[in-house]
């Protein structure tokens, strides 16, 4: 089992078992979320806005990335200090936090109740739950047990698309989740045996850059997550970019520098089935074209059914290949310096 081997390396935070843990964390997220009192009614609705940064940035980004082509109204993620100018009585406001405490998210909050917006918190303890309890608006917890933002994605995401369900605006959430959930209990297992697909990755990334390529919102959003937590796990340089937009500009960048950029980059492609089929045919000439240019070229496939199964899925890959690579070089991955450094939390 991953979680058991002392070879794996330091993991002073539980990571590896909060991963492994992500499918039984989605199924709690729905029962934490359900008849939460004070929503607003569909009709009443204009616009939705998640806020969160970090690790809690992502989870913004998976509910967005899943809702958005279903919701009769715009939604939109924001990882700053304040909301929208739009932001008012029509709004539905997210506020995410696993800590409680986020400066970013509380101030935007913050303006947001002002503004006379519906708000829903979905948070651990800290100052973003007290003010929601002077507000009187709606709470839904964080485990208290999830070592961080990143591996509470699942208990920070889904609760958005349940609420969305219950107001009427998303409707059919809770099929996506169980069905989100069966997937990733089959990735947990497949992950929790020595030679899986994350393992695999790892190994040929090794000591390279890792290049991480996604297709559409969805490859987008999981792409960046990777490029997050190899960051932040393995404490390595990690870029990504999206097709279509990346064969209009990056790929004209591959014409020089050959020699340095086959020792230093692997390029992975991360591939799920909502790809317009002409992208999906610009992958495979992208891929084919940086063969000569890059260290090794890898591609992962999102399994399961529904946006939000494969790409909850592509996250768990990906957080296991950041820790395999964080294990490979002898790190803690749940230690983030310079982040201290800076005195931003590692949490969100």
């Amino acid at each position: 089992m991953i979680g058991g081997p002392d070879s794996l390396g330091p993991d002073s935070l539980g990571l590896w078992d909060a991963l492994l843990g992500l499918p039984a964390q989605v199924a709690e997220a729905v029962a934490a979320a359900e008849a939460l009192p004070a929503l607003p009614r569909r009709e009443q609705v204009e616009h939705v806005v998640v806020l969160g940064v970090g690790g809690s940035g992502d989870a913004g980004d998976v509910a967005a990335t899943v809702a958005a082509p279903f919701l009769p109204v715009p939604i939109t993620v924001v990882k700053d200090y304040e909301p929208p100018e739009y932001v008012g009585s029509g709004t539905l406001v997210f506020a995410l936090s696993w800590s409680g405490s986020t400066e970013e998210t509380m101030e935007a909050a913050t303006a947001a109740y002002e503004a006379g917006a519906f708000l829903v918190v979905v948070a651990g303890e800290g100052t973003l739950l007290e003010s929601a309890r002077e507000w009187c608006v709606p709470w839904v917890p964080i485990p208290s047990a999830l070592p961080g933002s990143r591996p509470a994605i699942g208990a920070l995401a889904v609760p958005v698309l349940v609420v969305l369900e219950q107001t009427g605006l998303y409707r059919g959430a809770s099929h996506w989740v169980a069905e989100a959930v069966a997937q990733l209990r089959r990735r947990r297992d497949e992950l929790a045996m020595h030679g899986g697909v994350a393992e695999a990755v790892a190994r040929r990334i090794g000591r390279t850059i890792p290049l991480v390529h996604g297709v559409h919102d969805l490859g987008a959003t999981a792409s960046r997550r990777w490029k997050a937590v190899v960051n932040q796990y393995a404490k390595t340089p990690a870029f990504s970019n999206v097709y279509p937009a990346l064969c209009h500009d990056e790929v004209a960048g591959w014409g020089q520098h050959g020699d340095v950029t086959r020792q230093v980059i692997t390029l992975v492609s991360l591939r799920h089935d909502g790809e317009h089929p002409q992208a999906a045919l610009h992958v495979d000439e992208v891929v084919e074209e940086l063969r000569e240019v890059v260290a090794d070229t890898v591609s992962v496939r999102a399994g399961g059914e529904g946006a939000l199964a494969q790409l909850l899925d592509l996250v768990m890959v990906g957080d296991a290949v950041a820790l395999h690579l964080a294990a490979a070089a002898g790190i803690d991955p749940g230690l983030a310096p310079m982040i201290e450094a800076l005195r931003m939390p590692s949490g969100g």
